[in-house]
């Protein structure tokens, strides 16, 4: 019988460890602005073991997408309720991947599975908010006004296509905190059990604390999805399994010490 050799490298993988419960930060922890781009690495990573499997997942997850959103009415209020479930789904996936198990289309669903409800009601949440702050754009701006109006002249038209675009812009400003409150959500309701309201306030405190690699992550992603848009999409089926799997990456990095 062999003796084990004391100077051999650790057979427990690194992302056990740095997943140790002891070590959890419910709010997160700030890193370093350089980890902003070290989460897209990682993510690239986790792609190259299943390419395939990636691909099929955000595939999938965009054609069911696009189908919810196109049943009139209710199909964008669905689909925007159930981003946290699908969220879930890609960080269970890349979770297990991490750990050295098998990465399956299925695990795009897995969001149904578990903890349904709660995250449920974080999409819910996020839900509401986003229309709040639509109308709070919209009334702002007076972008509605000109929705209502029709056969309008060119000049009219202008006006009304800047005041939308003002809207456009104004949204997006309102929703910045509600993107934060949402974006480590997913994962801190499967993994941590954490409720609604505390999830998105962990996910919320943990983007505050992580301004500069927030930043350096979306300039890089930006970048790379000029990059992506070039040969007619088609750098989209790498660069979307990458981003997706960057939720998990990111979160790995900010909660664990």
């Amino acid at each position: 019988m062999s003796t084990p050799n004391p100077y051999a490298a650790p057979r427990a993988p690194v992302a056990d460890a740095a997943e140790d419960p002891r070590n959890f930060v419910p709010a997160g922890r700030p890193v370093p602005a350089s980890h902003g781009w070290s989460w897209i690495a990682e993510a690239w990573d986790l792609f190259k073991r299943q390419p395939a499997v990636w691909i099929g997942i955000v595939v999938v997850g965009a054609l069911v997408g696009f189908g919810l959103v196109f049943i009139p009415v209710m199909g964008w209020f669905a689909a925007t309720a159930l981003t946290p479930v699908f969220s879930a789904g890609i960080v269970i996936g890349s979770r297990t991947e991490d750990k050295g198990g098998d990465l399956r289309l299925s695990h795009l669903f897995a969001g149904f599975r578990e903890r349904f409800g709660t995250l449920l009601s974080v999409g819910l949440i996020y839900l509401g908010l986003n229309v709040a702050m639509a109308l709070i754009a919209g009334l702002t701006t007076g972008a509605g006004t000109w929705v209502l109006v029709g056969n309008i002249d060119p000049d009219t038209a202008a006006r009304a296509g800047l005041a939308l675009l003002l809207a456009l812009l104004v949204w997006l400003a309102l929703m910045l905190p509600v993107f934060m409150a949402i974006w480590f959500a997913a994962p801190l309701v499967v993994f941590h059990n954490q409720g609604p309201g505390e999830a998105m306030k962990n996910s919320f405190t943990a983007c505050l604390r992580n301004v500069l690699p927030f930043l350096v992550y979306s300039v890089i992603a930006l970048l790379l999805a000029f990059i992506a848009s070039i040969p007619l999409g088609l750098g989209w089926l790498v660069l979307g399994p990458v981003m997706a799997a960057s939720l998990y990456t990111g979160y790995r990095d900010i909660f664990f010490e």
